[in-house]
């Protein structure tokens, strides 16, 4: 009728809602952010919060229990991380001040260099320079980035109120909420949707676990390693180690990059040392610990994880980094049960 294919009518219908879709999301990209980090953290406590709520359950009511359990995890992480917090920033707040000081400096001229080097000593020095100031046109704007971003992402107080709240109610409902979407689903396709909930609820508390776990490890062993060398500003260098870790490849190459520019322009005078750590502890991290930790739930490459990280940048910022794997493997874990049921 009036000339219009059916057919093409309805793959212009389909684009049209896929893009509707995609513009909504784009929208209220804050609002799934926390959401999405309410989810982390639901799967981040989940064990330890069902393990000790099942001691406690037959004593008192089991919504009392979870509350108690919660609370004392919360309470205690934020014992930990506030100390931590405070002497971050005040190494922070003495390394701006030193900064501008330290740049006017030769950062080479206490470090002895072998013979063939001397010559290239002035070059050396030019290149230091030219890459602490590309470090303060680009790593200080991302820094402030993290910053802007998760206020952007969390928008407010209120929203870092409402991420332990609502991982609370994840714990406590999860069950529900999982039926209820089950349920929504056409009786042909529950059993695939059921499967697929299980598979992106393993994935992502695998993938979440992990990736505080590496950044434990990578917190502690830095902060042990630079702290006993006598690095200057170790605990500040050490928690920009651990928060980079949460961003993969492209964090750890940056956390290394700024620990090497700090401590030389910081005046350390045995930089080959925490070479030789940083060069040792990337290969135990990433094939060795890291392997172990993800096992097989995130199975993508490595070449697919780099385009995604730095596609993930390009799309959303700080967080679209942080959240592109996840996002990948959950896509990935979608289509392979979606082609399991078609075939």
């Amino acid at each position: 009728m009036l000339g219009i294919d059916g057919r093409a009518l309805r793959v212009v219908w389909t684009v049209f809602l896929f893009a509707l879709v995609a513009a909504f999301v784009y929208l209220i990209r804050s609002t799934l952010v926390v959401f999405t980090l309410a989810v982390f953290l639901a799967h981040l406590l989940g064990p330890l919060v069902n393990r000790v709520e099942r001691w406690l359950a037959p004593r008192i009511p089991r919504t009392l229990a979870l509350g108690v359990v919660y609370l004392a995890l919360v309470g205690g992480a934020l014992a930990i991380l506030i100390p931590v917090g405070a002497k971050i920033g005040q190494q922070a707040a003495a390394l701006a001040s030193k900064l501008p000081e330290a740049l006017q400096q030769d950062p080479l001229g206490h470090l002895p260099l072998p013979s063939w080097l001397e010559e290239l000593r002035p070059d050396l020095t030019s290149k230091l320079r030219t890459s602490v100031e590309e470090l303060g046109n680009t790593m200080l704007p991302v820094l402030k980035q993290i910053g802007a971003s998760i206020v952007a992402g969390l928008g407010n107080l209120l929203a870092v109120v409402l991420i332990p709240v609502l991982s609370f109610i994840i714990l406590k409902d999860g069950r529900t909420i999982r039926n209820a979407i089950v349920g929504a689903a056409p009786e042909a396709d529950r059993v695939m949707v059921e499967e697929i909930l299980d598979s992106l609820h393993g994935l992502v508390a695998q993938y979440i676990r992990a990736l505080v776990l590496l950044a434990i490890i990578s917190f502690g062993a830095h902060s042990a390693f630079l702290t006993a060398a006598g690095v200057p500003y170790a605990i500040l260098l050490a928690g920009i180690a651990g928060i980079l870790e949460f961003i993969p490849v492209v964090g750890p190459v940056t956390s290394a990059g700024v620990i090497l520019l700090v401590a030389a322009f910081s005046g350390y005078p045995h930089i080959i040392w925490i070479v030789i750590f940083l060069i040792v502890f990337r290969m135990f991290q990433d094939y060795v610990v890291s392997p172990n930790l993800m096992s097989a739930g995130v199975e993508i490459h490595p070449l697919l994880v780099l385009f995604g990280v730095l596609a993930g940048e390009q799309v959303a910022g700080i967080p679209g980094m942080f959240f592109s794997v996840p996002i990948m493997a959950a896509l990935r874990v979608v289509v392979v049960r979606l082609r399991r049921q078609i075939a």
